[in-house]
């Protein structure tokens, strides 16, 4: 008997977060054009990091945006933005949309799993912020002591 075909299950939105390599200049600009909330996310990192992480979504330049010491806290605050600009959407329809919600379940790929910690409130987002930024120095630093090189295979068969 299967116990579970009468239960009706609420919608429920997930936010899954992005690994580090989905940096691109101007990422994030609209979203702190149009939502007060992205813009605090992104001026925070700027205060709390004390470099410009705005600067360097909006305009880059693209080589100190991906440098992964730069890349980790701009993806984070970023990430954050975005979250705060739905929260704020859903807030301001919380009247026409009582059903609004905000995210029940955050996931993250691979780095992204630091934003999901600071979307879920396990840590705060100043911890994140710094973390990222030393997770990324010691990355960094790491990589000039030991040289390689990583690579990604696409497209392949699951059978070959």
């Amino acid at each position: 008997m299967n116990h579970f075909r009468f239960m009706q299950l609420a919608p429920a939105t997930a936010f899954v977060f992005p690994g580090q390599g989905g940096q691109h200049v101007g990422m994030a600009k609209e979203l702190c054009d149009q939502y007060p909330a992205a813009r605090l996310a992104l001026e925070e990192a700027d205060d709390l990091l004390g470099v410009s992480i705005s600067t360097l979504c909006f305009a880059g330049p693209e080589e100190a945006l991906t440098d992964t010491v730069n890349a980790q806290p701009a993806i984070l605050a970023a990430s954050i933005a975005a979250l705060r600009s739905l929260e704020s959407e859903l807030e301001s329809q919380s009247d026409a949309r009582p059903d609004a919600e905000s995210p029940r379940f955050v996931a993250g790929h691979s780095f992204g799993e630091y934003t999901a910690l600071v979307a879920a409130g396990a840590i705060t987002y100043a911890d994140g912020l710094r973390l990222v930024r030393e997770r990324g120095r010691l990355m960094k630093e790491a990589g000039a002591q030991n040289p390689g090189k990583m690579a990604a295979i696409l497209g392949m068969d699951g059978d070959k």
